[in-house]
């Protein structure tokens, strides 16, 4: 009998995503088969510190515990490339991208640019930073450039935050300001993007050097966009998996995700997602999760298990990923 893996899911992580990381886990917890797997479960608190089974744990000891870790974080200090860059020094087989792709697509400034010279679509918008925030002259001058450059409504952003944490829609001038002290409390650097009236269009991507692309799915949010509480607490959004779309921009968005993963730098898996114009058909790039939620209302998960993949075998193939690109790495 093929003696089974130690499997660490980390989980919870010090960030506005500490909850949903929490859910995500338990979801991949409860899919992993026992039968191939042991599995131990690595929280991490709000504040930073580990612990398995509520005793404390040290994260240097990981290589001695499993054979391999599944980072299931959301946002900040887990998707960023922090922990991933810790696992690279511990030297142990992991799940998902690496430090580069983790730190391109979490920052949603530098993905912009990444998206930009490979040549994808993306709305309009304008960057700034709390610096430009808190001196009087730099603040006029941004408001002034997001109001001459940029059509209502914006969507205000912080750079580095997921699940929509931290996100307002401004529908009027006058409520830009408090929109961006909201995105400041999250990060320092902060993106003002412009609204398009349009469908939400997402599709998953697994895979290393050869790529599988997942079926195009569509979110019909049940407020002004998809928020927080819509993909994570009430589940009141509505999904169309597939989307009503045709089969030209369906293979369009096929072909944008993976070139986009390819230009971050994305290993193992990701979901992205796109906007498109109601009236127009053109497609614009919004962004790629490199850890998608795995909830069970979450869209990675239903986007292949539609293309026939069972939940325990999407989690088995994100972890042969993990093994196929330490493997590659270590035999060059």
């Amino acid at each position: 009998m093929t003696e089974k893996k130690k499997i660490c899911v980390l989980c919870g992580g010090r960030s506005g995503e500490h909850e949903i990381s929490l859910i995500s886990a338990g979801s991949v917890i409860n899919a992993l088969d026992r039968e191939k797997f042991d599995v131990i479960k690595v929280f991490i608190s709000k504040q930073g510190e580990w612990s398995i089974d509520g005793e404390p744990f040290d994260p240097w000891q990981l290589p001695k515990i499993c054979d391999f870790v599944l980072p299931i974080l959301h946002g900040p200090n887990g998707e960023d490339g922090t922990v991933q860059g810790l696992l690279e020094l511990l030297n142990i087989p992991y799940g998902g991208t690496g430090v580069l792709g983790a730190a391109v697509t979490m920052d949603k400034i530098v993905a912009k640019k990444v998206f930009a010279a490979a040549g994808l679509e993306q709305a309009p918008y304008v960057t700034l930073s709390s610096a430009d925030l808190s001196d009087g002259a730099r603040r006029q001058d941004k408001i002034r450039e997001i109001k001459e450059s940029l059509k209502l409504p914006w969507f205000v952003k912080p750079a580095n935050m997921g699940s929509s944490v931290g996100i307002t829609k401004v529908c009027r001038e006058e409520d830009l300001e408090a929109a961006l002290e909201e995105a400041a409390g999250y990060d320092s650097r902060l993106v003002v993007e412009q609204g398009i009236d349009a469908r939400e269009l997402e599709t998953g991507v697994m895979g290393n050097d050869e790529l599988e692309v997942a079926e195009v799915g569509e979110i019909m949010p049940a407020a002004d966009f998809y928020s927080y509480d819509d993909k994570y607490i009430n589940g009141a959004s509505k999904l169309a998996i597939p989307a009503d779309i045709s089969k030209e921009q369906r293979e369009a968005i096929r072909e944008m995700a993976a070139r986009a993963y390819r230009a971050a730098g994305c290993f193992g898996f990701s979901r992205c997602d796109f906007l498109m114009d109601r009236d127009t058909g053109r497609i614009y790039i919004n962004e790629i999760n490199s850890i998608p939620g795995f909830t069970d209302i979450s869209m990675f998960p239903k986007l292949f298990l539609y293309c026939g993949y069972t939940y325990p075998g999407l989690i088995e193939r994100i972890i042969e990923l993990g093994y196929e690109k330490y493997n590659a790495k270590n035999n060059r």
